[in-house]
């Protein structure tokens, strides 16, 4: 899976779902659930975790981008280093990361339930 995080990024205008992967997914899977409200709902969180989760991947992405870029130019500044190593920000958005994994984890093993019940 070679596609971007930037590809699932939150639109900053509202779009069609067809411009919009996930929300795309998401109705897909709407469509597949049985009519019920624990569904309803539970495809509205998946949604809110993936996006959430996509936010901190897109963070973390730009993290490695700021450090090759200060690293790239022919000398480095120190204090430029020190900068982009200050990791705290990076480390949280990690932790969300994990957390939304696990929520999403949970969030799928409970739709497929769903999808095999009927």
């Amino acid at each position: 899976m070679s596609t971007s995080v930037a590809a699932f990024a939150v639109p900053a205008t509202p779009r069609h779902a067809g411009e919009d992967p996930l929300r795309e997914a998401m109705e897909n899977l709407a469509r597949a659930l049985p009519e019920r409200t624990d569904a309803a709902v539970l495809v509205d969180l998946l949604e809110d975790d993936l996006r959430e989760g996509l936010d901190a991947m897109g963070d973390l992405e730009c993290h490695f981008a700021d450090v090759i870029d200060a690293l790239r130019v022919e000398k480095p500044a120190p204090f430029t280093l020190l900068a982009v190593s200050d990791e705290q920000l990076v480390l949280q958005r990690l932790d969300a990361l994990v957390s939304v994994l696990t929520q999403v984890r949970r969030r799928l093993s409970q739709a497929a339930g769903m999808l095999r019940r009927g």
